[in-house]
């Protein structure tokens, strides 16, 4: 809902949680936003490499801040702006809880009026699944079959129904996590969803056993070391990479990148993706060596050079995800308009 002036503001700002997210936001309407509102909005929304704070270093706990508005008195000026919070506790996962905890405030671009504030952790979750399937649209294989998900954190199975929301040809899902008890027991809850029906859910403990048969492999994880050997990426494979989003970790190793034509979500990714600065400071990859971004895909007159999808069957693709500010503010201004119209 894309419409250009503010929804008409609440008496007091609204506090959208999880659940309310979750019914404003379904996949096809979010897709659909991203699909049709990013290209013409990146250009114009700035939004500074995400600042990162150390809160416990010998936790690595973080705190991280993504700011995003666009300058007024410019024919695509959004009327809002917003900041999204985010901690980064990696040692939750002994504790039982998310690694990650966010906040989302969204402003009136003309007033400065607090507008909206919404559970960011799930705006996240969507968001990122959103995108991921926006890349897979337009790299994956049509006839793909196969998905293999890596990490059967919270992110996984927004993943999960995002892919075969574009891909509804996958009918099988596999699942690895470093814990199998988790990755049993997210194949076990999703094949209770009604619109998973009929695919094939299943887990696995040996990720190298699996990893050829997928025709898109996701990877959702925290990890420090590759998880995902290039070398066994089937001929035609797509594999998106979602995790890692600090130069010290990795989801896959540098043959992964190497047999592939890599885009990205955004430009931050050549600085922030452990996969690509790695890669970057070995020689084995520039920055030009990048296919290109997300918008590049879109179409977006934002974008460097006309996108050339898939070229072949055979061709090996790579999407790597760092998350952007210009996607939290689209995403929370179809929530806040969606939420601000329908109650009137």
């Amino acid at each position: 809902m894309a419409s250009g002036s503010a929804a008409p503001a609440a008496a007091s700002p609204a506090f959208l949680d999880a659940s309310a997210l979750r019914a404003l936001l379904p996949n096809a309407a979010l897709l659909g936003h991203l699909e049709s509102a990013l290209p013409a909005a990146a250009p114009a929304v700035r939004a500074p490499l995400r600042q990162s704070y150390p809160v416990d270093p010998a936790a690595s706990a973080s705190l991280l801040l993504m700011p995003a508005w666009s300058p007024s008195g410019t024919a695509t000026a959004l009327p809002y702006f917003g900041v999204k919070l985010v901690t980064s506790f990696p040692g939750n996962s002994a504790r039982g809880l998310p690694g990650i905890h966010a906040a989302y405030v969204l402003f009136d671009s003309a007033t400065g009026a607090v507008l909206a504030s919404m559970d960011g952790t799930q705006l996240t979750l969507l968001r990122t699944a959103a995108i991921s399937a926006l890349a897979t649209k337009f790299l994956a294989r049509e006839g793909a079959r196969v998905l293999v998900m890596v990490g059967a954190g919270e992110l996984a199975p927004y993943l999960v129904r995002a892919h075969l929301l574009v891909r509804p040809s996958i009918r099988r899902v596999i699942i690895w996590n470093r814990t199998a008890g988790r990755a049993r027991e997210l194949a076990e809850s999703l094949k209770g969803e009604a619109q998973l029906q009929g695919v094939d859910i299943g887990w696995t403990e040996n990720l190298d056993g699996v990893v050829g048969m997928g025709d898109v492999v996701s990877c959702a994880t925290s990890s420090m070391d590759p998880v995902v050997k290039g070398a066994l990426l089937k001929p035609g494979a797509h594999l998106d990479l979602v995790g890692s989003f600090t130069p010290s970790m990795r989801e896959c190793d540098d043959e992964a990148l190497r047999r592939g034509r890599v885009f990205v979500d955004c430009e931050a990714a050549l600085e922030e993706a452990g996969e690509l600065v790695g890669v970057f400071q070995r020689g084995l990859m520039t920055a030009g060596d990048v296919a290109g971004s997300l918008l590049d895909l879109l179409g977006g007159a934002g974008g460097q050079k006309e996108a050339v999808f898939r070229r072949s069957e055979e061709e090996v693709t790579v999407f790597k995800s760092v998350g952007s500010a210009v996607v939290d503010l689209l995403a929370a201004q179809l929530v806040y308009e969606t939420h601000s119209w329908g109650s009137g």
